[in-house]
């Protein structure tokens, strides 16, 4: 079962343009800053918003198709939509919630039965909203969603309405019963935390343009561009351009690296995470001659400051992260060389 998204909406000074397909069995991570489009792009699949032109396929079944005249209700969709606030009927009970859900009126007693053990909400049959845990209303959602035996199911940052102490074991129970759900399932977020934990692939969102899904793994390991650099957690990023030699300029760490691979077309920015730059004895490629700043002591490692030749402003300042004991051998230097392996280094795209 495959959900293809092919569409653009006009809001004036931001246009959505998202094009991405996904398929059973992968929860796929639609990750992006505020404002970038995630919720509208999850709105125009379910029905709730309509898009200026494209088409949105699920499993061979047109939802919308502009030049075609359709425009399926949502009701017709087959889409489950959890909202970030759950959405439950605060004058009903749990069972009610859920049974509200079920399309087959005859099944409704069994299928609400059955949604409740599954979920385990036993006990809570009775029992308000107002007097559930938020785990148990995100649960009584999810049931609420299932009842109707949606195709596929979106997810708008699920975990935004919880507590933090609460978030870690209603993700894991999420996680759980995603494993056990036939169909594509996308998952909105702005944290690439819940992205590692929960998602089997990824696609960025840019001010309103969909980037390639790829696989989370890749996504961490070997972003292409810019803001999927940043979404991924990167704190090292400079300007860049092509030097002699298959080089690179990095403008604001004031130094030429050396990559050891071909640079990609349209090469706007170098970036290296924190834990690979590393102390250097001297001079040497890629090397560079920094002026450690602000120390901060966290609890299993230290994280230096680190002013560039390019100055102490900005990015052009390195993040470093060392082990405790790594950074107190140094002995709290005036000036350090440091190193930026070749092979660490993301080459990036403005995207």
């Amino acid at each position: 079962m495959s959900l293809v998204v092919d569409i653009r909406k006009n809001y004036g000074k931001f246009q959505l343009d998202v094009s991405f397909e996904t398929g059973s069995g992968h929860v796929t991570g639609l990750l992006g800053a505020s404002g970038c489009g995630k919720s509208v792009t999850l709105k125009c699949i379910a029905g709730i918003e309509t898009p200026d032109a494209g088409r949105i396929i699920l499993d061979g079944r047109v939802l919308f198709d502009r030049e075609k005249g359709i425009n399926l209700s949502p009701q017709r969709r087959r889409v489950g939509y959890l909202f970030q606030n759950y959405a439950l009927f605060p004058n009903m009970t749990v069972k009610q919630n859920i049974t509200v859900g079920v399309r087959d009126r005859k099944a409704r007693e069994e299928t609400a039965e059955r949604l409740i053990k599954a979920f385990g909400l036993e006990g809570n049959e009775h029992k308000y909203p107002r007097q559930l845990s938020g785990g148990q209303q995100q649960r009584t959602a999810l049931a609420r969603i299932l009842a109707s035996e949606p195709e596929a199911l979106l997810l708008d940052e699920p975990f935004s309405a919880l507590d933090s102490y609460l978030k870690w074991q209603v993700e894991g129970e999420l996680a759980d019963l995603l494993e056990g759900f036939a169909g594509p399932v996308l998952f909105v977020t702005h944290s690439r935390d819940e992205v590692r934990r929960i998602c089997q692939q990824a696609c960025v969102l840019d001010r309103g343009r969909a980037q390639a899904v790829l696989p989370v793994d890749e996504l961490f390991r070997a972003p292409r561009t810019l803001s999927a650099c940043l979404l991924s957690g990167c704190k090292n990023v400079s300007r860049a351009r092509p030097a002699e030699g298959g080089k690179i300029e990095a403008l604001d760490w004031g130094v030429t690296l050396d990559p050891g691979r071909p640079l990609p077309e349209n090469l706007t920015h170098v970036g290296i995470r924190a834990h690979f730059v590393r102390p250097a004895d001297g001079p040497g490629p890629n090397r560079l001659l920094c002026t450690p700043g602000r120390v901060v002591e966290e609890m299993f490692s230290t994280a230096v400051t680190l002013f560039t030749p390019g100055g102490d402003k900005g990015f052009a300042r390195l993040r470093m992260e060392l082990s405790r004991e790594g950074w107190a051998a140094l002995r709290e230097p005036e000036q350090l060389w440091v190193e930026l392996p070749p092979e660490s280094l993301l080459l990036l795209n403005g995207g």
